[in-house]
């Protein structure tokens, strides 16, 4: 595992429905982010269809995994030899998904459907069927979750135990479950919340959010790259216009971090014998 990890946190926004505009805007940053010495880029939720719940307009556009988006990001992280991670819509059957992938060389090395689908995805999206993955790269462990899973604090964990180093969220943050939309430091709360997962859970959490008016959305940007300790690495980037940022960390402070003094260790200090988090029938 390469310990000097630099991540790309690639807060750029989509049109709905305009898939071509959209790859091509999602092809730029993740060009710029590895011509910026980035391993990892991380990009926003349904960033290639748009973040919209029109299951009629999507279903014609939607795209398998893999695909069409996924050849593509397979290509540039070939070239760079690094990964990609982002979000899409994803058909299966007749089933619409709010899907985040993580491509890299070889191709799809963690496939993702939501879990936690909010307000009006309800609508358009199925609930995520396929767990929580991690992914095992010359970079460390990586581990997705899409936007509102960051509210379950058992999505965190499950990765955390199952040894993610860095987990990547796509986002796409509005306003809805908070009133607030930034604090003083420009910190969003879904971000907020972000910060103290990263401390509990001693994870890198990299969100990638789309930022200003788009469509019927005006999103909050404000993405962030939270290190293991809860400090802040990257951000918050800007509420209302792109940006693109890689920065470079030890990748190794993840393990580190699960030790805090001669008697704070907190993954080991875990009440196993009193309580467990069960996920696909094991208890970790």
């Amino acid at each position: 595992m390469t310990h000097d990890v630099g991540i790309a946190i690639a807060q750029i926004s989509s049109e709905p429905f305009e898939v071509e505009l959209n790859r091509a805007r999602c092809d730029h940053a993740i060009r710029q982010a590895f011509s910026q010495a980035a391993d990892i880029v991380i990009l926003p939720e349904l960033i290639v269809h748009g973040y919209v719940a029109d299951a009629r307009r999507l279903a014609p556009i939607a795209e398998t995994v893999p695909g069409p988006t996924t050849s593509a990001w397979q290509s540039v992280a070939a070239e760079a030899g690094g990964y990609v991670v982002g979000g899409l819509a994803e058909i299966e059957g007749e089933r619409l998904y709010n899907t985040a992938v993580a491509v890299g060389p070889q191709g799809v090395v963690a496939h993702y459907r939501k879990a936690h689908l909010f307000a009006e995805e309800k609508i358009a999206f199925a609930p995520g069927d396929l767990g929580f993955p991690v992914a095992r790269t010359r970079f460390g462990t990586i581990g997705l979750c899409v936007c509102y899973d960051l509210r379950f604090v058992e999505v965190v964990r499950v990765m955390a135990l199952r040894g993610a180093d860095l987990i990547c969220v796509p986002t796409a943050w509005l306003p809805g479950f908070d009133q607030a939309r930034w604090d003083a430091e420009g910190m969003s709360p879904q971000g907020r919340g972000a910060e103290l997962q990263a401390n509990l859970n001693q994870v890198f959490i990299g969100a990638a959010s789309q930022a200003g008016v788009h469509g019927s959305c005006d999103f909050l940007g404000s993405s962030i790259l939270i290190d293991p300790y809860g400090k802040r690495v990257v951000g918050p980037l800007s509420g209302d216009r792109d940006e693109v940022v890689v920065a470079r960390v030890d990748i190794g402070a993840s393990k580190r971090a699960q030790v805090r003094g001669d008697l704070i260790a907190p993954r080991a200090d875990r009440r196993t014998d009193v309580y467990g988090l069960a996920y696909n029938g094991e208890v970790l």
